[in-house]
């Protein structure tokens, strides 16, 4: 394959152009509609007690760690993952692998977080969990899936972002490029600086 670099590139580049975002009643929003409501969340957080929550596992745990550290380092929203060993041994021995993170929201979320529900299938048990946890205790769900454009995750949050692909590849950083254009638009990039690296903090909500 000669050209294997070019055709994944362009492959890749269809995949994430396909993006589709939902609200919570399952009608289609653009994704900048989608971007923009994760925006008004995140400013509802500024000079609050809440913070954001990311799940995944898996690939989807690497994306929830390192967004989590950029969206409070660069970001300046009060960040946190549940991926700590202990924890996830202790409770999946405990409660069972499903309640690994739900538990874990039950324990540390508060009405008004925000939970960001990683999973490229849509059908992990344990994300399913944590979201219906979140959402019982009046936070805002953000899903972000892929695979079955059906799959139970995407009809879970109040934003849901879908990649249409099977490829765990193109749905893994197809992913963390949607989080990474909530936090560098939400920070100030432009395509009139395009190279140069955001560093606006967030205003609060008015």
């Amino acid at each position: 394959m000669a050209n294997a670099f070019a055709d994944y590139l362009r492959s890749f580049v269809e995949v994430l152009n396909s993006t589709e975002a939902t609200d919570n009643s399952g009608k289609t929003i653009s994704v900048d509609a989608g971007i923009a409501r994760a925006h008004d969340a995140m400013r509802k957080l500024i000079g609050t007690p809440n913070k954001m929550m990311f799940v995944g596992n898996g690939g989807s745990a690497g994306i929830a760690g390192h967004m989590a550290i950029d969206f409070a380092k660069n970001g300046g929203v009060r960040s946190v993952t549940f991926n700590d060993a202990s924890s996830l041994t202790c409770l999946g021995n405990d409660l069972g692998y499903d309640q690994v993170f739900a538990k874990q929201v039950e324990m540390q979320g508060l009405p008004g977080d925000i939970l960001l529900a990683i999973s490229s299938s849509g059908e992990s048990k344990n994300i399913l969990a944590a979201v219906d946890q979140a959402n019982a205790m009046g936070c805002t769900c953000i899903t972000l899936s892929g695979f079955a454009p059906g799959n139970r995750l995407r009809a879970r949050g109040a934003t849901n972002f879908y990649v249409a692909s099977g490829v765990y590849g193109f749905v893994e950083t197809a992913h963390q490029a949607i989080l990474h254009a909530i936090l560098d638009t939400a920070m100030g990039w432009t395509t009139e600086a395009a190279m140069t690296q955001p560093s606006r903090k967030m205003n609060p909500a008015r």
